[in-house]
């Protein structure tokens, strides 16, 4: 279990964190979610022993972070959001490296080395030196290091970052592999890798802790959020302007997003009072257009966040 109690972060007179206090469980991937400057990077830096924090206690599987930081470092395996890579290295010689670093002898290493190339899908660039990588490898190679030493711990800042969408795709399958081994902390902005790969979420905003629990708990207490996304079909002249009439007219809708193309129609997120799908969908038969797809979402986790954060914002 990691317990951390009135964390704190300063520098100089500046707040950068704090004080914060929350536990995460054996077992668990949590987010932490938050604007630019909310504190991510800090709380995982304290987290992972790179960072010394201004205040408070963190105790990481039964140690204590602040007096026993070497100790700590055995448990937790830490990718940065700009991992420590050496260009000039080769994968495999560079993960051997960053085994030796964190104290296992070249048996333990060279016997570790199958299973983690394995686990990252770095067996085909095994030899490749890092700087002809991809970012998307390169990345890998980053988890890599993060995990040869098999740690009960694994925290990850900003995985998906710079990736493209298959790249994304890939991580997102990589860290659900993880999950079967390691307690995992994941800092993203992509809310919807957060959604799809953590259990609970820690929200940050502006140094303080905003929000604590799963999707559906932070939901609850910004009140019941609704949307709607309708696929229309776009046939005849300027359908943009009459497919936003229709829905527009429609009772309970408060709100269109800006459309988007998708499989050869157009995609409105709508923002409702009540859940108003049987008038969405009659509207549209009504006016002759063709219904190509309707889904409903309630309390997103985009909508919570943004309820969360600029509730925070407005009363600073």
């Amino acid at each position: 279990m990691i317990r951390a109690s009135n964390l704190s972060k300063f520098y100089g007179g500046k707040r950068a964190l704090g004080p914060v206090s929350f536990e995460i469980n054996d077992g668990e991937t949590v987010g932490f979610l938050g604007l630019n400057g909310a504190g991510k990077t800090t709380a995982l830096r304290i987290l992972a022993c790179d960072l010394r924090p201004s205040g408070g206690t963190i105790d990481i599987g039964g140690v204590d972070a602040v007096a026993e930081p070497h100790e700590v470092r055995k448990r937790v395996g830490f990718l940065p959001e700009n991992p420590p890579l050496y260009m000039d290295m080769s994968v495999t010689d560079y993960i051997k490296f960053s085994g030796e670093l964190r104290g296992m002898s070249a048996t333990a290493v060279k016997k570790r080395l199958p299973e983690v190339l394995e686990t990252t899908d770095l067996a085909d660039v095994a030899t490749d030196l890092i700087g002809t990588l991809s970012h998307g490898y390169r990345q890998r190679v980053g988890v890599a290091q993060a995990i040869i030493h098999q740690p009960k711990f694994l925290i990850l800042d900003e995985p998906t970052r710079g990736l493209d969408p298959v790249q994304i795709v890939e991580m997102r399958n990589l860290i659900h592999d993880l999950k079967q081994n390691h307690t995992v902390l994941i800092s993203s902005h992509i809310l919807t890798e957060i959604s799809q790969t953590c259990d609970r979420l820690l929200v940050l905003g502006k140094g303080a802790l905003l929000g604590v629990g799963s999707e559906a708990d932070l939901a609850k207490h910004k009140g019941e959020i609704r949307q709607i996304t309708v696929t229309v079909r776009a046939t005849g002249d300027d359908p943009k302007t009459k497919i936003t009439k229709v829905l527009q007219a429609v009772e309970g809708v408060t709100k269109l997003a800006e459309p988007y193309e998708q499989g050869g129609g157009l995609s409105f997120a709508l923002s409702t009072s009540k859940d108003c799908r049987a008038e969405v969908s009659r509207a549209v038969v009504e006016a002759k257009l063709d219904l190509l797809k309707l889904d409903y979402a309630r309390s997103e986790l985009e909508n919570t966040f943004i309820g969360l954060v600029g509730g925070n914002d407005a009363s600073n």
